[in-house]
């Protein structure tokens, strides 16, 4: 379920409902719609298969850095120097800390950081559209069909997103739910949220917490996880109970899902509001002027500062969605088919650049990154050669990523793409094994069942592990 926190849920028994149930009359305490999903139903269960090797298990959590749109791989991780000027485009690629790999000069903040990094150049999903391709690789599953523009979640393409497979598997920590995303849900124009952003077949208990927000406001703040100003601390305790023994007659009197799932919603909830340690990872005024200004002033990179807030306070996994900004050309997102270059020069690839990289040090610096798998993505990349317009287009046939901590070799290109970054040579990597990858990092093999909302055990991932980059 998507959370916002302006609402951040639908209960679904009413006030009414809960005290009819209760026979408790009147007097009984009414939540206030704070939560919508509760702790995952399995408990965390780590695998320790035979040459899992030392990488298995080492990531205690994973930030997913989303680049929706489509960054392109020539203008990144793929430069083509060699290729004619209407492939290569007019930048030029530096060295990096790695020797004989070179990335984009739009990235040198990140190239002093390849020695932390593993680059996969041959990515592949064969989809040219946003819904579809994004759907794969959000879930490691192809869409059917392929190349499906604006299209919405259902049958037969309900396979849970990553997010919510890690929110099955691991439970909530100091109050904190297992998944967050933020500071959007991905959308096509029109308002279309892709396909793969949910919990699927896992049951709606298992979608990650939607938060919207923009971490960039001057007055940026979660206001359900603060007690209104009518309300001390002791009078939400004394609620607090109340509202126990309500859950508890319910749940004597009625055996129904609704009842149990109001109940978990509840505890949830109220973990939220009386939590120290969820309020403190949602304070940025906590952090210096000095650390914001590196991430940068923006409402994508201010997420990706608050995503490292929220993994170090005991999120499990975390997904910045990249948002639009309404005056830039094509509203200043990755999907450029006009003006390509100079949107990539001008605003795309410094505001990336400068987050990721002081996402990377950050973690660093505070002993985080080995045991923080960042993973650098997008649903797709760009054509080889540029349109009428100036753009590159969408191209799922081979494409760039990057992922480093969590157990994570740096310094490592897996595969490759041909002279004009069109199509994979070597290493083709799809995304069930980007899935199996992760889940290889967190500590879960791919056969590691997860069951849908009839019980039928589901492998979480059909992909195989790219060992070369651990």
């Amino acid at each position: 379920m998507a959370v916002d926190f302006n609402e951040l849920a639908r209960l679904r028994l009413s006030r009414r409902e809960m005290v009819r149930a209760s026979g408790l009359g009147a007097g009984g305490m009414a939540l206030a719609p704070l939560a919508g999903n509760s702790t995952a139903g399995a408990a965390e269960s780590r695998s320790s298969g035979a040459g899992a090797g030392a990488a298995f298990g080492k990531a205690k959590s994973v930030i997913l850095f989303w680049l929706n749109g489509g960054p392109a791989q020539q203008e990144t991780w793929d430069p083509k120097p060699n290729a004619p000027l209407e492939v290569r485009g007019p930048f030029q690629p530096i060295s990096t800390a790695t020797p004989g790999l070179n990335v984009c000069e739009l990235m040198p903040k990140t190239a002093l950081l390849t020695d932390k990094i593993a680059v996969l150049r041959a990515m592949y999903t064969g989809d040219n559209a946003h819904s579809s391709s994004g759907y794969a690789m959000l879930t490691g599953m192809s869409h059917v069909p392929l190349n499906a523009e604006s299209v919405i979640a259902k049958a037969p393409n309900l396979w849970p997103s990553v997010d919510s497979i890690v929110r099955l598997l691991r439970p909530a920590r100091n109050g904190l739910p297992s998944s967050i995303v933020l500071p959007e849900h991905v959308w096509n124009d029109g308002n279309f949220p892709w396909p793969g952003q949910d919990a699927g077949f896992l049951g709606r208990k298992n979608d990650p917490w939607l938060i919207n927000c923009d971490p960039n406001a001057p007055t940026f703040r979660i206001p359900d996880l603060a007690f209104p100003d009518e309300i001390s601390s002791s009078r939400f305790s004394q609620r607090r109970r109340l509202l126990e023994q309500v859950n508890q007659r319910v749940a004597d009197s009625i055996k129904a899902q609704p009842v149990s799932r109001y109940v978990e919603e509840s505890d949830h909830a109220l973990g939220l509001l009386s939590g120290s340690a969820a309020r403190q990872a949602f304070d940025l005024s906590q952090e210096p002027d000095s650390i914001r200004d590196r991430y940068g002033r923006s409402r994508y990179a201010q997420s990706v500062l608050l995503a490292r807030r929220l993994v170090e306070a005991g999120t499990s996994i975390v997904r910045i969605n990249w948002t639009r900004i309404k005056d830039l050309p094509n509203q200043g997102g990755w999907d450029t088919h006009a003006s390509h270059s100079q949107s990539c020069k001008d605003f795309l690839m410094p505001m990336m650049d400068q987050a990721y990289s002081a996402l990377l040090m950050d973690l660093s610096d505070r002993g985080l990154l080995d045991q923080t798998l960042i993973v650098w993505v997008g649903e797709f990349g760009r054509t080889p050669r540029f349109n009428g317009n100036a753009g590159r287009d969408h191209w799922g046939h081979v494409f760039s990523m990057a992922l480093a901590g969590g157990g994570v070799r740096g310094g490592v290109v897996h595969g490759s793409s041909d002279r004009d970054a069109a199509y994979p040579v070597e290493g083709r990597v799809e995304p069930r094994d980007l899935m199996a990858t992760i889940f290889h990092c967190l500590g879960y093999e791919p056969e590691t069942p997860m069951h849908d909302t009839d019980g039928r055990p589901i492998p979480i991932s059909r992909g195989e592990v790219v060992h070369s980059i651990f």
